[in-house]
């Protein structure tokens, strides 16, 4: 249960940022910035929260069910869990943000698959930092005690 709240409660919140970064970076908002926009930038990502938490937020938990889908699975470590789970949230990303706007193409494709695979390998890694986890189930039964 804990590690469904962590995606949730981190997924959204720096996936959000990332996806505004981006999608700024694709308008052409950094080409002539200054540090009074900058902090627009900021002003616009904490009136944006509550709708990066309303549609980021079952995406996270989605990530979250295969990473703990991957936690039990004994020949994936910490490691490769956090890199297979940020892939395929970087795929799932890419398909659903890349095919927006103007422009396509390997930057774009990239960028978007940043907005997921940095919040989903975050997640896993502080999932694996702070919380315990289960040991994977061993495949060897106990021989059947005589009564």
């Amino acid at each position: 249960m804990k590690r469904y709240l962590v995606f949730a409660l981190v997924g959204p919140f720096v996936g959000g940022f990332l996806l505004l970064l981006t999608t700024t970076y694709q308008s052409g908002y950094w080409t002539q910035t200054n540090l009074g926009e900058v902090g627009k930038l900021f002003a616009v990502f904490f009136k944006t929260l509550q709708y990066s938490y309303l549609f980021g937020f079952l995406p996270s938990l989605m990530i979250g069910a295969v990473d703990d889908i991957l936690v039990h699975i004994r020949r994936v470590g910490p490691v490769l869990r956090m890199l297979l789970v940020g892939l395929f949230a970087f795929v799932l990303a890419s398909l659903t943000y890349s095919s927006r706007g103007p422009d396509s193409g390997a930057v774009q494709f990239i960028l978007y698959g940043m907005v997921g695979f940095v919040p989903s390998v975050i997640s896993s890694w502080l999932v694996h930092r702070y919380l315990e986890e289960p040991q994977a189930a061993d495949n060897k039964q106990e021989p059947a005690r005589p009564h």
